[in-house]
């Protein structure tokens, strides 16, 4: 039981989509100014369609994961789960949540799951076999859960409050994965993937992800200093952001 639910978890991806449902809170209580009784559905409905997502990622890489060292150990190429199973799992997840997103956080929340998930598992995943540049559209998946978030407690999907907060999220991506680039790139290159390496050297790379990083950071400190957002808990969650984030991009540059 322990082994089964080890490999649930990896293909799942638990700690990323776990991460996934905490700014889907995020948003939700920017929206609602409070947790209540209805956090839960939407909570449990996007991450188990989060889960669905990347288990059937799972299934999608697959052959490409058996190719890097980085991912060879996964449980489909490591015939820890079987094929079948994996997608039958993730179809399985992906229905459940979808489901309750619908009772529990209505229509429009449900929508924007879909999106995300049709996002990422048809317009990323496809793209990044064919350009390096395939993050910077990819990166909507990570803006999305916030909005979600929003709706389902009630607030206007076009509201500045979380277009700015979406957008932090969306800019937060593309520097998480050119560092993953950085330290695993001869796994990509090895899959047959394309990557920025085949177009700036490392040091560039690391600069231009310094910039990157910098910028967001700056945008999780100013949106606070300026009130863009107005709920203390959201402000001053953005504001660590950007302090953490403007650590870790001091440290890049000193070590690449």
């Amino acid at each position: 039981m322990k082994e089964k639910l080890k490999i649930l978890i990896e293909l799942t991806k638990f700690r990323i989509t776990s991460f996934v449902t905490v700014t889907t809170a995020f948003g939700f209580i920017a929206a609602s100014g409070s947790v209540n009784m209805y956090i839960i559905p939407v909570l449990a409905g996007i991450l188990l369609l989060a889960c669905g997502s990347a288990a059937l990622n799972h299934y999608q890489e697959r052959h490409l994961d058996a190719m890097m060292s980085r991912t060879s150990n996964r449980p489909i190429p490591s015939k820890r789960i079987s094929e079948r199973n994996a997608l039958f799992v993730s179809l399985l997840l992906i229905v459940s949540g979808s489901i309750i997103l619908f009772f529990g956080a209505g229509e429009l929340a449900l929508a924007l799951g879909l999106l995300n998930l049709i996002w990422y598992n048809a317009v990323y995943t496809l793209l990044k076999r064919k350009t390096p540049f395939a993050i910077i559209p990819g990166s909507l998946v990570g803006a999305i859960p916030p909005a979600v978030g929003w709706v389902a407690a009630g607030g206007y999907l076009f509201d500045p409050q979380i277009i700015i907060i979406s957008f932090f999220f969306f800019i937060w991506q593309i520097p998480h994965f050119w560092l993953l680039l950085l330290i695993f790139d001869e796994d990509y290159k090895q899959a047959g993937l394309p990557t920025l390496t085949q177009i700036f050297e490392k040091k560039q790379l690391a600069r231009i992800t310094f910039v990157w990083v910098a910028a967001t950071a700056v945008t999780g400190l100013l949106i606070p200093l300026f009130g863009l957002v107005k709920l203390v808990p959201v402000n001053l969650s953005l504001f660590f952001s950007g302090i953490f984030l403007t650590w870790n991009a001091f440290k890049l540059i000193t070590e690449t």
